[in-house]
């Protein structure tokens, strides 16, 4: 059963692999067809798409080390939470950027949003810290 259970995880991670490869191609080549709607548009598309590749990647890094260890740990979901709420944030401040404002309501919904993605960051930051700090503490 075991055996089932690393072919499993292994064949899963050959797939992050592949979809993290043919993602990070993918952001280049929508960069590179959107540079004709203005360089910061086309900048903005590329980092939301790789911060998407680091998050696939963080996931297949998890994989490995839990092929490694047989343990999962904590940390890589806290990376991926920051990445993803930093990717959310980079977003809403695009369509902000790029959206004509017509109404208020929309407007603090956008700010509402980032705000609390901006909380979520600080929060897992705050996890990552203290979790490092008690490892420190454990190895002294």
């Amino acid at each position: 059963m075991e055996k089932s259970d690393k072919i499993i995880y292994l064949m899963t991670g050959i797939s992050f692999l592949i979809i993290g490869v043919a993602a990070f191609i993918y952001s280049w080549a929508t960069f590179a067809g959107e540079l004709r709607k203005g360089f910061l548009h086309s900048i903005l598309t590329l980092i939301n798409n790789l911060l998407l590749v680091m998050i696939i990647m963080e996931i297949l890094r998890t994989i490995i080390n839990y092929l490694k260890s047989q343990d999962i740990l904590l940390e890589p979901f806290l990376y991926i939470g920051i990445i993803a709420a930093t990717r959310k944030m980079l977003t809403a401040g695009a369509e902000i950027s790029f959206m004509e404002m017509n109404n208020d309501q929309i407007f603090y919904r956008y700010l509402l949003d980032l705000g609390i993605n901006a909380l979520v960051v600080v929060a897992l930051s705050i996890a990552l810290y203290l979790i490092g700090r008690r490892k420190r503490q454990t190895v002294e």
